[in-house]
């Protein structure tokens, strides 16, 4: 009976250690996600993802206490993750949009064209099939990176201000990315 009492917190620990970021010293300052090895901001947190379809996941800095920012990572091989049109428009249906927020831009980061897709207003977060938790004053920076090895998709979600102080970090983040 001694034995089950330590494995408890154990177990229990083991069961929400994905959901927080992990110590600087043990994340990753690169990883891989397809074909191109992005480069971790110090300050940007490692988050071990929470679903099989995520390839790395971080936290960035809010400009306010409790504030941060999410940016996921996917990448499905070189005939998944569907159309350039198709993923702009579920990233875009996923947000209440202020009037005039709404924009997608051809850039070309790193050498790689890239689409970049922008909004603000009422996010509505959460898992494909579960409730959404409507968040206000919520931002959009996304990117789908065009490779042969198969698009890209890095998106970034969290509350406007800490979205809009992060974009030249984010855009600089991306341009850095190496094969």
């Amino acid at each position: 009976m001694q034995l089950h009492r330590h494995l408890l917190p154990v177990a229990t620990a083991a069961l929400f250690a994905g959901a927080l970021p992990l110590p600087a010293q043990t994340a990753p300052e690169t990883f891989p996600v397809g074909s191109l090895t992005f480069k971790r901001p110090a300050d940007w947190a490692w988050i071990v993802p929470q679903s099989s379809m995520r390839k790395a996941q971080l936290s960035v800095p809010g400009t306010e206490a409790g504030k941060n920012a999410d940016i996921t990572f996917f990448h499905f091989g070189p005939s998944g993750g569907g159309d350039l049109d198709s993923n702009v428009k579920r990233w875009l249906a996923q947000f209440q949009s202020a009037p005039g927020t709404e924009k997608v831009e051809a850039k070309t980061l790193g050498g790689r064209k890239t689409t970049l897709v922008t909004t603000e207003g009422t996010f509505s977060s959460g898992m494909p099939g579960q409730p959404a938790a409507p968040m206000d004053n919520h931002a959009l920076l996304g990117a789908i990176i065009e490779d042969p090895e198969g698009s890209i998709f890095v998106k970034m979600t969290g509350p406007k201000a800490t979205v809009q102080a992060a974009r030249a970090k984010f855009l600089d983040f991306l341009e850095s990315a190496r094969r």
